[in-house]
């Protein structure tokens, strides 16, 4: 080992004879680092380059071992380097105090030259492969941030302002990158076409075939008042280019100057329209996209007036659970939209929903989803 790559060692005993045998054990292989007592090894500890490994006496006057080791573990700068215990000591007792307090290993007195050199090198290669996994997590994460923002950059950045409509659009992912997808097809003043789309499973791949959608999506502007039509180009588009995953999507064309909605669906959650005369579920669905090429669709058209409420949503929603294991589920849903302030705005709307899916699964701002979750929700005005 070349003196640049060479290990450093810091052995702390206040027996001069176990340090002289230690050093001899292993001087020819790393650098030998001595301290006498606990305190001076905390200071050579933070002398440059720090040690890689720490050998440490239990025993000691005035600060043992494990008040050492304790510290060590507790200064941000020094808690990763791996500390073996020296000691005579064979209780169970207080071998679990020493893993309790961070030590990796013991090695007991009196010292076989072949343990030591096994438990160091083996300790060593440990930190290493330890290192080198965080360092390619850090990778991964920067990589992942980067896809996440690519990723936020294939959404719409603001909603449509059509006069009539008052549109929001939430979109909490279950990972840095996820599977959900919206977006708008702003045809004129007075109509607008809206896509939800779901991809099966999370993640990087889930997030790719979001950007194919995209692509797949733009180039159905000429049909965008054809719900069902828009619905089969996307998959003729979709088919054959994956095999793993499938994708869920709903389609909403919206005429607010003729009052009209037309509504078209591919294996995904129903449509919630809901004002005066109740919560109403629409369904009108054909398979799935991406799996089939001979599927088909259909789409069904609704008369809207002011006052209505629409929903489009992905599955993230209506499979929230519990602590429990209970999902929120259509009635929960339902009975949330039936008790809805007339008077609440779609982004209030959306927000609120948000919050009682996070009362539902007693979930704080950090903790993990069960799915990811996307959420348009427009109110019908006057025009």
């Amino acid at each position: 080992m070349t003196q640049v790559n060479q290990k450093t060692v810091l052995v702390v005993d206040d027996a001069p004879a176990n340090i002289q045998i230690v050093n001899s054990i292993l001087k020819d292989i790393y650098k030998i680092r001595i301290a006498t007592s606990g305190s001076k090894a905390l200071e050579l500890v933070k002398v440059a380059p720090l040690p890689d490994l720490v050998l440490l006496d239990v025993v000691m006057p005035e600060m043992d071992g494990y008040e050492v080791c304790k510290r060590l573990k507790m200064d941000p700068e020094t808690r990763d380097i791996p500390v073996i215990f020296l000691t005579g000591q064979t209780e169970v007792e207080d071998e679990t105090k020493g893993f309790d307090v961070g030590a990796v290993d013991y090695v007991h007195k009196p010292f076989s030259p072949a343990v030591v050199k096994a438990r160091v090198q083996t300790h060593l290669a440990l930190r290493g492969i330890r290192e080198q996994l965080a360092q390619q997590l850090l990778a991964i994460q920067k990589e992942l941030e980067t896809a996440r923002q690519i990723q936020l950059s294939i959404l719409p950045s603001s909603v449509p302002k059509i006069d009539g409509l008052d549109i929001a659009t939430r979109y909490v992912p279950m990972t840095s990158v996820a599977g959900d997808f919206y977006d708008f097809i702003i045809v004129d003043e007075n109509r607008l076409g809206v896509l939800v789309a779901d991809v099966s499973g999370h993640g990087m791949p889930a997030a790719l075939i979001a950007s194919m959608i995209k692509i797949a999506f733009s180039s159905q502007v000429p049909h965008a008042a054809d719900p069902a039509r828009v619905l089969l180009g996307l998959n003729e588009a979709l088919c054959g280019k994956f095999e793993h995953h499938f994708v869920t999507a709903a389609y909403v064309f919206i005429d607010i100057q003729n009052g009209t909605l037309k509504y078209a669906g591919a294996g995904h959650p129903p449509l919630f329209l809901w004002g005066l005369g109740g919560v109403r579920s629409i369904e009108e669905n054909g398979l799935f996209l991406g799996k089939f090429s001979f599927a088909t669709y259909t789409s069904t058209e609704l008369t809207l007036m002011p006052g209505d409420r629409i929903l489009l949503y992905t599955d993230g929603i209506p499979e929230t659970t519990s602590p429990a294991g209970v999902e929120f589920g259509a009635d929960a849903f339902r009975q949330f939209l039936e008790n809805e302030e007339p008077a609440t705005s779609a982004a209030q709307f959306a927000d609120q929903l948000l919050e009682e899916l996070s009362r539902w699964s007693a979930r704080g701002p950090g903790d993990e989803l069960d799915d990811d979750m996307t959420i348009v929700a427009i109110h019908v005005g006057s025009h």
